[in-house]
């Protein structure tokens, strides 16, 4: 991915009235590690199960299909860099949905589960249905049927919901940062207004796409007080609503600290008005912490709803992480902070042998030790003088590059 300004250039944007912050024009993709031998992805696979150096199984795969998107969120594609001078990739240069199909295959037989499709935005990638029936047709290692979601700012979920449910797309995770349109439009960037994403989660619950989630990032001093009117609307809907902390994903969101409202303070806004208890993760590896409704009498009542909290600032959550990424041009990154990924595109489309594209990937996942957020939370990043952990320094891949 190229701009076409010089990767050494910069812009000023105004962060407040007193003070301004400096965001680099950056390229994309960072650079890659080399990989593995074949011989050492064929060790990796003699293993009884799949695990990366902290112990964790392999078990959900994002997939990027597009690095596009339609919406100009500051703490995602802010428009002073995402703007009609940023070159996008070509499409030859995207992995097509046979290539993303068998590599999906190679995952899965290293114990994917999960699929979830993520951007940019990807319901702007042509026929995306297609791909979604591609995946639909494969089982799990285990013979069970694969879960696949997609993950959506819901501005094109009137007009494609259906479609995507008849190709066997599960459910879908749609993101709304507030319910005021002013606030809405502000981070959206684009003037786009609530009630069309309002309306894209009713055209996906009539297609039967759920349990649908909605995710909203809070950023201290911009949307905090759409908190707790996010909960009162979607309360006894039947959707989840997960509040997101505001997080350093890549080098162009000016982010910083004192934006970031903690999940705690979130928690403690919503007891303010809602009696909520603990509810036990779903599955292994879950990202969010899940709370549910009481009743008057201190019940749990499920038909209310929950929320979720999605806090790797200040709760790190990596101990369990079975994430890898794959980006819309075949790169694997195997964190959202990652500083550097994998090539996979030249073996995908060079190498028939589905056999070499699974020993690679299993000798990548084998040597993965990443867990970025727990060493930011222990004070080991840009941050501390003292850091002695490398990464904390180099730049990371963009969110709107490696999907969510």
């Amino acid at each position: 991915m190229k701009v076409r300004s010089s990767a050494a250039c910069a812009l000023k944007l105004t962060a407040h009235a007193v003070s301004e912050r400096v965001i680099p024009i950056i390229a994309q993709p960072l650079g890659n590690l080399p990989l593995p031998s074949l011989v050492d992805g064929a060790e990796a696979l003699a293993g009884a199960s799949l695990k990366d150096r902290l112990q964790r199984p392999l078990r959900d795969l994002r997939i990027s299909v597009t690095d596009r998107c339609n919406f100009r969120c500051s703490y995602c594609m802010p428009k002073e860099i995402f703007n009609s001078d940023y070159t996008y990739l070509p499409h030859s240069a995207l992995l097509s949905f046979e290539e993303i199909t068998r590599t999906a295959k190679s995952f899965i037989a290293l114990g994917v589960e999960k699929i979830r499709l993520t951007g940019g935005e990807p319901l702007l990638r042509k026929n995306l249905e297609v791909l979604v029936e591609q995946l639909a047709a494969l089982q799990t290692a285990s013979g069970k049927p694969l879960d696949i979601t997609l993950t959506t700012n819901g501005s094109l979920m009137p007009r494609k919901a259906q479609s995507l449910k008849d190709a066997g797309l599960k459910r879908v995770t749609i993101s709304l940062d507030g319910l005021d349109d002013a606030v809405f439009k502000s981070m959206n960037d684009v003037d786009f207004p609530v009630s069309d994403v309002l309306e894209g989660i009713a055209a996906a619950q009539a297609a039967g796409l759920g349990p649908i989630k909605v995710n909203m990032v809070v950023k201290r001093g911009t949307n905090e007080q759409e908190i707790l009117p996010m909960a009162r609307y979607f309360k006894g809907t039947g959707i989840a609503l997960r509040f997101i902390e505001y997080m350093d994903v890549g080098a162009t969101n000016g982010w910083r600290m004192n934006e970031v409202m903690p999940s705690a303070d979130v928690l403690k806004m919503l007891q303010s008005e809602f009696s909520l208890m603990p509810l036990a993760p779903s599955q292994i590896g879950e990202t969010a912490e899940r709370w549910g409704y009481l009743n008057a009498q201190g019940e749990h009542e499920p038909h209310l709803g929950e929320v979720g909290f999605i806090s790797s600032v200040t709760q790190a959550f990596c101990s369990d992480c079975n994430r890898a990424r794959l980006t819309t041009e075949g790169q694997l990154y195997l964190c959202l902070f990652a500083t550097q990924g994998y090539d996979l595109k030249s073996l995908v489309r060079e190498n028939q042998d589905p056999n070499a594209l699974t020993q690679a990937i299993a000798a990548i996942w084998s040597q993965r030790a990443d867990r970025y957020s727990e060493l930011r939370q222990a004070g080991k990043d840009a941050s501390n003088a003292s850091a002695d952990q490398a990464n904390a320094t180099r730049r990371k891949v963009e969110m709107s590059y490696i999907g969510g």
